[in-house]
């Protein structure tokens, strides 16, 4: 671990270099483009002030963690992978980001739910197979290894089903991460703290993984320096907004980061502010179909608690603490669980 130490404070320091370096041109790049963020009148009467504050600021973010992965040489089976989701779904957020400011309307969601469908299959398969995973590893518990068969009809053949149940953790794992993280970026600020203390989180679980994972904690180290160069002009008030482009790509990017370090069943509690935000959504589109009764002022969570009298500043700086505190729960756990040498 302390062989590498050096490197990822180098790689952490130069992302956030380069982000800060190059995000005033890119502001006014965006500006230049009309890439002016629409804000929806249904959403909190205090956002209106935002209308035309830049979004697609995520694209940046993408360039710079790919460029200083090459740089680096942190490329490996172990970060081809959320690397490949970054580009991937980043690309599907630009898209979006590029709608919302020349019309207001950006992608469905159902939509950007079967790319991003596609692209999580795509690198789970690929996780699977190049990783073996037939399980998951739980607290305190260790290896959960699926085991059971499924007999094809009308012949003698039998399938494995610990590999399709890996996938389809790691699916649900990758779509749900990248919906959660942007249904968190609604305030200034917000998703970029949680997402910074996530990624701190599990480069301290890569390196101590066994085997430990130098390339992959050296990537996450890369993403925090790029977020904290990013939140010198997103905090309140905002200069640029992340966008669809970085929210969607980096949450599903933590999902994979989750599932190569073997870690994706304390995804939930590093995630948690992530989790809050999604289930609160979740329950209050459900209870207005089903209820016609709101269960929350505002969904998500975070409007919640702006329309309770929280000022936006309060509701980040608190989700913030969350966030930071779920983290440190989950690299506990992960370390209580570590077999004794």
């Amino acid at each position: 671990m302390n062989e590498h130490g050096a490197v990822f404070i180098q790689g952490l320091l130069l992302a956030f270099a380069c982000v800060v370096i190059l995000m005033p041109p890119y502001i006014r790049l965006l500006h230049w483009l009309g890439m002016g963020k629409k804000i929806r009148e249904e959403g909190p009467g205090s956002h209106l002030i935002k209308q035309g504050t830049p979004t697609m600021g995520g694209i940046l973010l993408v360039a710079v963690i790919l460029a200083l992965a090459y740089v680096f040489d942190a490329m490996d089976a172990s970060t081809y992978s959320p690397l490949v989701v970054l580009a991937l779904v980043g690309a599907l957020g630009a898209v979006d980001d590029f709608l919302n400011a020349r019309t207001g309307f950006g992608i469905r969601g159902r939509h950007k739910i079967v790319w991003q469908t596609v692209v999580a299959i795509g690198v789970a398969i690929y996780v699977q197979n190049h990783f073996g995973f037939n399980g998951v590893r739980i607290p305190f518990v260790g290896a959960v290894e699926f085991t059971s068969t499924i007999a094809i009809p009308f012949t003698d053949r039998v399938v494995e089903t610990g590999a399709i149940l890996f996938i389809v953790i790691a699916v649900a794992a990758i779509v749900s991460a990248s919906n959660g993280v942007n249904l968190t970026d609604g305030l200034d600020g917000l998703a970029g703290g949680t997402l910074v203390f996530a990624f701190i989180s599990y480069l301290m679980i890569a390196l101590l993984n066994d085997p430990e994972q130098p390339n992959l904690a050296l990537v996450c180290a890369i993403v925090v320096g790029a977020i904290i160069g990013f939140l010198w002009f997103n905090v309140h008030p905002a200069q640029v907004f992340m966008g669809d482009s970085g929210a969607l790509s980096l949450g599903g990017m933590l999902a994979v980061v989750a599932l190569i370090s073997g870690q994706v069943m304390i995804l939930p509690l590093i995630g948690l502010i992530f989790v809050l935000e999604a289930a609160s959504d979740i329950v209050q589109v459900g209870s207005f179909k089903l209820r016609h009764k709101r269960v929350f002022r505002m969904a998500p969570l975070h409007h919640h608690f702006e329309l309770g009298g929280w000022d936006e500043e309060k509701v980040t700086m608190r989700f913030w603490i969350v966030g930071a505190l779920a983290g440190l729960l989950g690299v506990t756990l992960f370390v209580s669980s570590i077999p004794p040498k």
